[in-house]
C-alpha cells in the first residue's frame, strides 16, 4: 500500500462507524507520503554547496550530533502517532519496525519469510481459514511483561476493535484471535488470504502489553510504546525522537548505543545540517537537485551513498464515470502518449525509473505490460487511438492532470506531460494541469470530480496481493453504473471489473505459488485491457552517511533497520 493508502480506502464503506475514520486515515497517509517522500522543497541553490538556505532548526541542531556510539538521524518525515492501533503513515511505521517485532519478518536484505516472534511458519488448515502459530517462550515485554499468545491475541484484537486507521486492514480480513490451550496463537480469518504470512509483517501486528495498553473504540497512547523490540522509547515529540537499546532484548543486541532521531521541517535545513557535519545518517527527504549534490561530493566528504528501488508505485488515475476516459480508446491514447523516460529525467534527474505495470519491478511477477501493449511515448499509436474515439483538431481531446499542491515532483512530471504531448500532438490534445491540497484533492477525488489525478501508492505488506486489490476491486457496482463502493471509487478510476474481482479473490484463495503466479500475469493483462490507470514511474530510495557509520541498508520491503547500524 499503504493516502496515499488504498487498501484503507477500499474499506471505508465496510462500517458506517468506521467510514469517517478511514477516510481521515487515507488522506493522512496520502499526505504523509506526499509530505515526506514527494514534498520536495526547490528552495536549495545547490550549485552554491548550500550556502543560501533557510536557518537551521534550533530544536533539531539542539543534541544532533550523538555522543559515543550512539546514531544522529535527520529527516523529515513526521511521526503523529507510535500506538500500533493507529499508526497508518509511513515514519510511525519505521519506528515500530525498530521498537517491537512482529510474528514474522524478513531475512536481512531478501525477502525470504523467517519466524520472529513465532517459532516456526504457520500451520495453514486446508480450507485456508485457520492458522495455528507456535511462539517463543523467552520473550518479555518493555515493561517486564511475560509475551505469549494472550498478549499476541489482545494485540491483534485491539488493532481491530479499536478503530484506528489501520482496523479495517486487519479487520477486513481476521474474523479472530485466540490462544489456544496449547500456547499456540490461533488466528481464523473471514476468507481465504494467501498473502496473510506477509500481512503478520505489517508494523502494527507487533504485541503491546495489556497492563498499558486496552482494547475500546478511540483509546490510543500516541506518545509511548510498550513492546517486545531491540529498542525502548526514550522520548518522543515533533522535534526529537531517542530510542535506547532495550537491555533485556530477547534477540541480538542492536549493534549501536541508541538512536537519536532529529526532525526537520524543511529539505533545506536537512540538507544542511548532513553535509556539515552534524548528522551521522539523513534519511528521507532531500530533493533531486539536493540529492545530485551529495552524490557529486560524496568522495571528497567520505559520505556514503546507499540507494535502492523502492516499492511506491505512481501513477495517473482515470476516471471512467466522466468524459473523456468514458472511452476506452481515449484511455489507451493516453497510455500510448505518456513519455516515462522523460518524465523521471525532468522531474528526478534520474532518481526514478520508468513504469510499466501497477506491479512494481520489486517482484518476479512484475511484466511491463504498459510498454509492450503501448510503447513509450508513442504518438503514431496515440493519433490511432484518437482517431478510433472520434478525435480531430476541430474535437480535440481536452483533460485536467490534478495533482497535490504540495508535491514539486508531480507538478513538474504534470507539466512536463502538458508540454511534451501538447508539442507532439499539437491542436489534437489540450491538457490542463492543476492543483489542490491534498486533504481536499483526494476528497473530491472519491466523489469523481476529476476526470485524471497524479497519484501513488505505499504498501501495506510486501505481495504483489497489494498492487492489485486497492487498484482493480470493487465492492459494489456493475458494468453499467461503474463502482459505487470500493477500492476503484476510492481511487477516483471508478472501474468495474467482475473478472477482475473474481481473479483477486482466485490469488487469494490460492496457495501454489506457480498457480498464483499466473493470476497476477492475467491481472496484468487486465490493466492494459481496461486502462482504469497508466503507471509512470517507480521511486528509488536514498540515505547518506558519514563515514564512521556502516551496515546501513534499505530492505526490500522499504524498511529502514536501525539496530544494524553501526558507528566507529
Amino acid at each position: 500500500m499503504m493516502v496515499t493508502l488504498l487498501r484503507l480506502q477500499r474499506r471505508w464503506f465496510f462500517r458506517i462507524s468506521q467510514k469517517i475514520s478511514q477516510r481521515i486515515g487515507q488522506r493522512l497517509r496520502r499526505v504523509g507520503a506526499y509530505g515526506g517522500l514527494f514534498s520536495l522543497v526547490l528552495v536549495l541553490a545547490v550549485s552554491c554547496g548550500g550556502g543560501n538556505t533557510a536557518s537551521v532548526d534550533s530544536a533539531a541542531t539542539e543534541g544532533a550530533v550523538s555522543t559515543g556510539d550512539r546514531v544522529s538521524i535527520g529527516t523529515t518525515l513526521s511521526a503523529r502517532t507510535l500506538d500500533p492501533a493507529d499508526a497508518y503513515e509511513i515514519f510511525p511505521g519505521i519506528l515500530l519496525y525498530n521498537l517491537g517485532d512482529r510474528l514474522y519478518t524478513y531475512a536481512p536484505g531478501t525477502t525470504d519469510l523467517v519466524p520472529q516472534l513465532a517459532t516456526e511458519m504457520p500451520t495453514v488448515s486446508e480450507d485456508g481459514l485457520t492458522y495455528t502459530i507456535p511462539l517463543r517462550d523467552d520473550v518479555t515485554l518493555h515493561d517486564g511483561t511475560p509475551f505469549d499468545a494472550e498478549v499476541m491475541a489482545f494485540s491483534i484484537q485491539r488493532i481491530i476493535e479499536n478503530n484506528g486507521r489501520p482496523s479495517s486492514l486487519i479487520a477486513d480480513k481476521v474474523e479472530s484471535a485466540t490462544a489456544a490451550e496449547t500456547g499456540e496463537l490461533v488466528i481464523t480469518l473471514k476468507q481465504p488470504f494467501a498473502a496473510f504470512p506477509a500481512l503478520l509483517t505489517f508494523w502494527s501486528m507487533t504485541p503491546v502489553s495489556p497492563t498499558e495498553y486496552e482494547i475500546g473504540a478511540g483509546s490510543f497512547k500516541p506518545d509511548n510504546f510498550i513492546g517486545s523490540g531491540p529498542y525502548k522509547l526514550a522520548s518522543f515529540s515533533s522535534d526529537v525522537i531517542k530510542l535506547d537499546v532495550n537491555e533485556d532484548y530477547w534477540g541480538e543486541p542492536p549493534a549501536n548505543g541508541g538512536i537519536d532521531i532529529q526532525v526537520f521541517t524543511s529539505a533545506a535545513n536537512l540538507f544542511t545540517t548532513f553535509t556539515s557535519g552534524g548528522l551521522d545518517v539523513a534519511y528521507q527527504t532531500l530533493d533531486p537537485d539536493q540529492i545530485a549534490k551529495i552524490e557529486s561530493d560524496a568522495d571528497s566528504n567520505d559520505w556514503q551513498v546507499i540507494e535502492a528501488g523502492s516499492t511506491v508505485v505512481n501513477y495517473l488515475s482515470l476516471n471512467q464515470k466522466i468524459a473523456p476516459f468514458d472511452d476506452l480508446n481515449v484511455r489507451k491514447a493516453v497510455a500510448a502518449m505518456m513519455d516515462r523516460q522523460l518524465i523521471s529525467d525532468r522531474a528526478f534527474n534520474g532518481q526514478a525509473e520508468p513504469l510499466y505495470s501497477l506491479i512494481p519491478k520489486s517482484f518476479e511477477v512484475y511484466e511491463p505490460v504498459f510498454e509492450e501493449a503501448y510503447g513509450d511515448g508513442d504518438y503514431d499509436e496515440a493519433k490511432q487511438y484518437l482517431t478510433a474515439a472520434g478525435i480531430t483538431e476541430a474535437n480535440p481531446l481536452t483533460f485536467e492532470i490534478w495533482y497535490p499542491s504540495a508535491s514539486t515532483p508531480r507538478q513538474v512530471a504534470a507539466n512536463t506531460i502538458k508540454q511534451s504531448v501538447e508539442q507532439a500532438l499539437p491542436g489534437l490534445v489540450n491538457i490542463t494541469v492543476s492543483t489542490a491540497e491534498a486533504a481536499t484533492l483526494f476528497e473530491n477525488v472519491e466523489k469523481g470530480a476529476y476526470n485524471s489525478v497524479l497519484s501513488n501508492w505505499y504498501p501495506d505488506y510486501f505481495d504483489p496481493e497489494n498492487f492489485v486489490q486497492p487498484f482493480l476491486t470493487c465492492d459494489q457496482g456493475s458494468p453499467e453504473t461503474l463502482c459505487e463502493v470500493g477500492a476503484t471509487q476510492s481511487n477516483g478510476s471508478f472501474y468495474y471489473s467482475e473478472e477482475a474481482n473474481q481473479l483477486v479473490a482466485q490469488q487469494n484463495a490460492e496457495q501454489d505459488p506457480a498457480k498464483r503466479d499466473q493470476v497476477f500475469s492475467d491481472l496484468q493483462q487486465l490493466m492494459i485491457d481496461d486502462v482504469p490507470y497508466v503507471p509512470l514511474w517507480q521511486t528509488k530510495d536514498y540515505i547518506f552517511t558519514t563515514a564512521d557509520v556502516s551496515d546501513v541498508a534499505i530492505e526490500p520491503n522499504q524498511q529502514f533497520l536501525l539496530w544494524q547500524i553501526e558507528k566507529g
